[in-house]
């Protein structure tokens, strides 16, 4: 099995901008900044650096991508929101939407992030690779169309399936989005289509406010084929891997996509400074390889994960190698130091108990047909 790890240098260098004090130190080195966002460098270049200390970068087939082109992005965002984002890119950066800072050069940044994730499905999706993981920065899971937020400019998953279709190497495809925050850009993007399906397991209410509800099933041709899961602040592994086996798992078998894409983030991690969960590095690496089993069974293996949110500079570097050895099948184990510390804090037996009920209710409501209007 080969997989693909597509990753630059370069994403690492996307600063808050306005966030933070940076100062200018030429194009060929990241920019020195004090402060910024809690979607800092830090956590991807610590992944990163995991891999290469374990090894486990050695058995993976590493490359980089071009940005995406002006092509490929206005299939998702307007010509005037890209024409904005570029000129206000040139002049040294700014804030476009909500929670969405950049500093000078962030339009080609986003662009080379969206690069990635395009790259990885069409090396899946032509066979160059059996699947592949995008080390994306900045994230695109919030961005809609015209307005970016929560730290995402650019709709990274969206540009990357919209290729794919033009490119006719698949004509269905599943997203699953485990990262903590709703998934309501890429929800939006596809909102009223079948061609695409979109699942969201996400703490309920974190971000957006107002986004999210399990009632929210699509509108049109897409109307059944949008799926949000709001868990409860307080769930941890067992919660997960249940929703998984009992809402995600099922939606895929009757979908049947021709290539399955996890917007994967790790912020539903215990040790998350901008969430309530308690998933471990081994939640991670389970869900990974129930998608995995999944992506075997229904499209030959055709399985791509894309980097999103995750803030533990800490943690994060654990949680992302656990998932790419058992998306790599790699033997290159890096034991998380915390295991014992977190299998003290999962929740009691009592809770558990009180969320398979709700995931029960859940499981029955996207078992029947949604009603139009």
């Amino acid at each position: 099995m080969t997989t693909g790890f597509f990753w630059d240098e370069r994403c690492f260098w996307h600063s808050g901008g306005n966030y933070a004090l940076t100062l200018p130190v030429g194009e060929l080195v990241q920019p020195l900044a004090s402060g910024g966002l809690p979607e800092s460098p830090e956590t991807k270049r610590r992944l990163k650096n995991l891999m290469d200390v374990t090894g486990l970068s050695k058995d993976l087939d590493l490359q980089s991508a071009d940005p995406a082109s002006k092509e490929e992005l206005l299939r998702v965002h307007p010509r005037a929101f890209l024409d904005e984002f570029k000129d206000m890119s040139d002049q040294g950066g700014g804030d476009l939407g909500l929670r969405t800072p950049f500093g000078q050069g962030g339009f080609e940044l986003a662009a080379l992030s969206a690069g990635l994730a395009t790259a990885a499905v069409r090396a899946v999706l032509s066979g160059e690779v059996d699947n592949a993981y995008a080390l994306s920065r900045p994230p695109g899971h919030h961005c809609l169309p015209d307005w970016p937020n929560g730290f995402c400019l650019l709709a990274n998953i969206a540009i990357a399936i919209e290729a794919a279709f033009a490119e006719n190497r698949c004509r269905k495809v599943a997203v699953i989005d485990w990262d903590v925050h709703h998934g309501n850009g890429t929800e939006a993007i596809f909102y009223d289509r079948d061609d695409v399906l979109t699942i969201s397991l996400h703490q309920e209410y974190n971000y957006p406010l107002d986004t999210g509800d399990k009632q929210d099933r699509g509108t049109g041709d897409g109307l059944g084929h949008n799926i949000n899961i709001p868990l409860p602040p307080g769930c941890g592994h067992v919660a997960y891997l249940d929703a998984m086996n009992r809402i995600v798992l099922p939606a895929l078998d009757t979908y049947q996509p021709d290539l399955i894409v996890v917007a994967c983030g790790y912020d539903a991690g215990i040790f998350d400074p901008l969430a309530r969960m308690l998933a471990t590095a081994d939640t991670f690496r389970q869900m990974t390889r129930q998608v995995k089993q999944a992506a075997e069974k229904l499209c030959g293996g055709k399985l791509v994960l894309v980097h999103e949110g995750g803030y533990s500079e800490a943690y994060v570097p654990f949680c992302g190698h656990a998932t790419i050895e058992e998306l790599s099948g790699s033997d290159k184990h890096a034991p998380d130091p915390m295991a014992a510390t977190v299998a003290k804090r999962q929740p009691n037996a009592r809770f558990d108990a009180f969320i398979a009920e709700q995931i029960t209710e859940m499981a029955a409501y996207f078992a029947t047909s949604p009603e139009k209007g």
